[in-house]
């Protein structure tokens, strides 16, 4: 056999849907986890300069958002063993290795294995969908926050008084990130509108942003992972009923 041939044959031995999968999925995980993790730490910053004069404020926040940072470490270091697993399961049932090695039987342990990972599968990708839903949170409050910059923006043009549109806020206790009782809990007017002009506003937007477009990437490689671990469940199925037929 030629060296273009056996080439050709191993190639022709690889999952290629998982393989999309698995870059799609690390991806996807570096993005949300790396991103999210620096955004955290920046919005924590926020709420502590402009949002929050007394520690005890925010301590629950800080709280929360430590802890959280520990979960993405966690998250990273699961899914790519997790994505690790069913490349090599894809490779394990893929039709084209029983085409490259020959006649193939399928095992009651591997068809218990492939079953795992359909449904395993399955609970992630709910799961990941209730993640994805709220990493839109943190991006919906950015936007609100610079659409009501906008919003004072063409009011002081407008307008010679700065007292006219300081009543135009930004309540982060509406959101859940700071208890009733904390003060001032929200800025107004121009405060506002500078807060939205500086560097760390903007850098914490755009990792929300891209936190959020790694969510959804992850989530687009699980539905694919889905479709795969589905069809090399089939494979298995069908290869166990041709090998009781034959016996």
């Amino acid at each position: 056999m030629g060296c273009y041939e056996c080439c050709v044959r191993c190639l022709g031995g690889v999952p290629y849907t998982s393989l999309v999968a698995t870059l799609l999925c690390f991806s996807g995980v570096a993005l949300f986890c790396g991103c999210g993790h620096v955004a955290l730490s920046e919005t924590e910053k926020l709420i502590e300069m402009y949002f929050a004069h007394n520690q005890q404020d925010y301590i629950t926040l800080a709280t929360f958002v430590e802890y959280f940072q520990y979960v993405i470490y966690g998250l990273a270091s699961f899914f790519f063993l997790y994505c690790i697993l069913l490349l090599a399961e894809g490779f394990y049932t893929t039709s084209a290795v029983k085409q490259t090695y020959g006649d193939f039987r399928s095992t009651g342990c591997g068809r218990c294995l492939s079953t795992t990972f359909v449904v395993l599968t399955y609970v992630i990708t709910v799961i990941w969908l209730v993640v994805f839903a709220f990493s839109a949170v943190p991006v919906y409050f950015l936007y609100n926050m610079s659409y009501t910059c906008h919003t004072i923006n063409l009011l002081s043009e407008a307008s010679t008084s700065l007292n006219q549109h300081g009543w135009v806020c930004v309540d982060a206790r509406q959101y859940g990130l700071l208890p009733w009782n904390a003060t001032p809990g929200k800025v107004c007017g121009m405060t506002l509108a500078a807060i939205c002009k500086t560097k760390q506003y903007f850098l914490t937007y755009d990792l929300y942003i891209a936190a959020f477009a790694g969510a959804g990437i992850t989530l687009l490689a699980l539905f694919v992972y889905v479709m795969s671990t589905t069809y090399n469940f089939a494979v298995l199925r069908f290869l166990s009923r041709k090998s009781t037929a034959t016996r």
